[in-house]
């Protein structure tokens, strides 16, 4: 029978086992969760170096052009449709109709009239342009978008016409050079003799297309020739609607130069009561009346979407709104309605703008 202390010894194992047990599972667990968080060890690729990225180049900010709003004027006090239509460049009986006025010699202080016809859309200005109030239009000048350079290693093409690359050049700090590179060989008999037949060989011309006799075709006597085209029109360039032949609306003295600061913007000639007033160039009767303050009995002419001319002081006018006149034709008399003598006041105006009208009419 085992003793007593035996069996205690017994029964402390029995404990301590569970005990040793429990811990060496602790210790596993632990062990497996360090090796779950533990980061894999970074892997460098050393088969081949990798450029650096570069910048992509900023996108430029292109904005689309805008269209401008509709031209639109606000009825001052003392104005008239007739006015404003003149100052404009435009027929009044078309400015009544874009805004709905029935009775033309019937607009109110205030009134907002639009300047262009209903459906037309006014030409796009790109943004950035501004328009004073003498009419002169500013644009941001273009940009030039940046020479692109080739990446290292890569060959530029020849440049065009066979003519020889630039000489090498050497960046800032003297380490970085573009050109030919020379090649260092040994030393040897050979090297030498291909040094010497490279430096004396002539290089052989460049080979010329063959030259191609020009036949000039004989002109056939027998066939109508066209007479020659006119000269240019006076008044401008570039445009149909500066092609204008201008000629003097009336003979006599210019007694009345133009000047920005007369009420009257325009010329005056001289001559005597009844004498043949003819339309400067050719158009369409815009007006024909005494409406407009300080003119008389007045004729306007649109001759294109640019210009009309105004014949003011008439005693008697010979045609009617809406008619389409020809250049030279007799329009109306001489006369000194609403002036101080008899008297022909002429205007030319670009886009209702007055000009001077020696700057288009021929020498006299």
């Amino acid at each position: 029978m085992p003793s007593l202390e035996s069996r205690r010894a017994v029964e402390r194992a029995s404990r301590t086992i569970p005990a040793l047990r429990i811990v060496a599972l602790v210790a596993m667990l632990a062990v497996l969760a360090g090796c779950a968080t533990r980061r894999p060890a970074p892997v460098e690729d050393r088969a081949g170096a990798r450029p650096p990225a570069t910048a992509s180049a900023p996108t430029a900010d292109v904005r689309p052009a805008e269209a401008p709003p509709v031209p639109t004027y606000t009825v001052k006090r003392g104005d008239t449709l007739y006015q404003i239509a003149l100052d404009n460049g435009l027929d009044y009986r078309e400015l009544a109709a874009w805004n709905g006025i029935e009775n033309v010699n019937l607009i109110r202080v205030g009134q907002v009239l639009r300047l262009l016809a209903p459906g037309e859309v006014p030409p796009p200005v790109a943004a950035g342009t501004v328009t004073n109030a003498d009419g002169v239009t500013t644009a941001p000048l273009r940009t030039v978008p940046p020479v692109a350079e080739a990446p290292r290693g890569v060959a530029l093409p020849p440049p065009v016409g066979g003519a020889s690359p630039p000489p090498p050049t050497t960046v800032a700090g003297g380490n970085v050079k573009t050109g030919p590179k020379a090649i260092k060989e040994p030393y040897s008999d050979q090297a030498v003799r291909d040094l010497t037949l490279a430096a004396t060989a002539v290089p052989a011309p460049p080979s010329e297309a063959p030259r191609v006799a020009r036949v000039e075709p004989r002109p056939d006597t027998s066939a109508p020739v066209a007479p020659a085209p006119p000269p240019a029109a006076r008044g401008g360039d570039g445009d149909d609607d500066e092609k204008l032949d201008w000629l003097w609306p009336a003979r006599g003295k210019v007694v009345t130069s133009f000047s920005e600061t007369a009420n009257l913007k325009g010329i005056d000639i001289a001559g005597t009561s009844g004498e043949p007033v003819v339309a400067s160039a050719a158009g369409k009767v815009v007006y024909a009346g005494a409406g407009l303050r300080g003119y008389g009995k007045l004729i306007i002419i649109k001759h294109n979407k640019t210009y009309l001319s105004a014949y003011a002081h008439n005693r008697e006018i010979l045609v009617k709104e809406g008619a389409q006149v020809s250049r030279g034709q007799k329009i109306a008399e001489m006369g000194n309605t609403d002036a101080d003598q008899v008297k022909l006041h002429f205007e030319i105006r670009r886009l209702g703008k007055p000009m001077d009208p020696s700057r288009f009419l021929p020498p006299a």
